[in-house]
């Protein structure tokens, strides 16, 4: 049963060490950062509490957003990569074949899906990945996302998508295997009750399952998801998009103060 943020309790909340959130359309405000979940990151921060960026979003683009938000970290292409710091080099989380090999595979599926679906996009950020091969997901019906998959599946590649994107990437990548490889390297000494997984689309649908992460929210638009996913978030919030985030981190913050 899906519970609202109000009967996520104190003695839970005080718990909790570490935020793993998905980004767009989850802090995000209409594709915005705004200065509201800025704010709530750098609250949470404040508070005790880490926060570490698990996104779909390119590993030049989320090396960059390490640069400058006050997380304890930021994973990369669905589980693809992780930037502990922003002076080090990247941590694959992912075995690959050598990376010219494989983005010229990755580049040869896509152009596969286009003879099938020839209004396919593709992202512009692709130059900037290491791991998967991006699209994007405006346009594109539930059916059309199930034939996708379907097709990438055949060729032994995976397939997700997020409300900005559609992703080709690697069988076993995905954000749940990631962000357990990066919680066991670097933050050994958390506990599942310690932690808490946000998100609000499809390939955030990992993040929710009970069996690894026993603590998750959804940010309110998740709902426009709930006949497409096996696992929802154990919670969610009343607002959506980065307005929820907000709403989130302050019920943490609100509810540490007998820590």
């Amino acid at each position: 049963m899906i519970k609202s943020l109000t009967n996520f309790d104190q003695q839970c909340c005080q718990k909790i060490k570490l935020v793993a959130t998905d980004f767009d359309g989850t802090v995000t405000e209409n594709g915005q950062l705004t200065a509201q979940a800025i704010e709530a990151i750098s609250q949470l921060h404040m508070a005790g509490i880490q926060v570490i960026i698990v996104t779909g979003r390119s590993a030049g683009w989320v090396n960059a957003l390490r640069q400058y938000l006050p997380i304890a970290g930021a994973i990369a292409e669905n589980g693809g990569v992780y930037y502990s710091d922003p002076d080090t080099f990247p941590h694959f989380l992912v075995s690959l074949p050598p990376l010219a090999e494989h983005r010229k595979q990755l580049a040869n599926l896509f152009q596969q899906l286009c003879s099938c679906f020839p209004h396919l996009q593709e992202s512009p950020d692709n130059s900037f990945r290491f791991t998967d091969w991006t699209f994007d997901v405006a346009g594109l019906s539930f059916e059309a996302l199930t034939e996708l998959a379907q097709q990438c599946q055949q060729q032994g590649y995976s397939f997700t998508y997020s409300s900005v994107q559609c992703h080709i990437k690697p069988q076993a990548q995905d954000k749940a295997q990631g962000l357990q490889m990066v919680l066991k390297q670097y933050f050994p000494d958390l506990s599942a009750e310690q932690m808490l997984t946000v998100g609000d689309s499809p390939n955030d649908e990992s993040l929710f399952n009970p069996e690894l992460f026993p603590l998750s929210v959804g940010v309110a638009n998740i709902q426009h998801y709930w006949q497409k996913i096996s696992h929802p978030p154990q919670y969610v919030t009343q607002t959506g998009e980065g307005q929820g985030f907000s709403e989130l981190a302050q019920h943490l913050i609100a509810n540490q103060t007998c820590r």
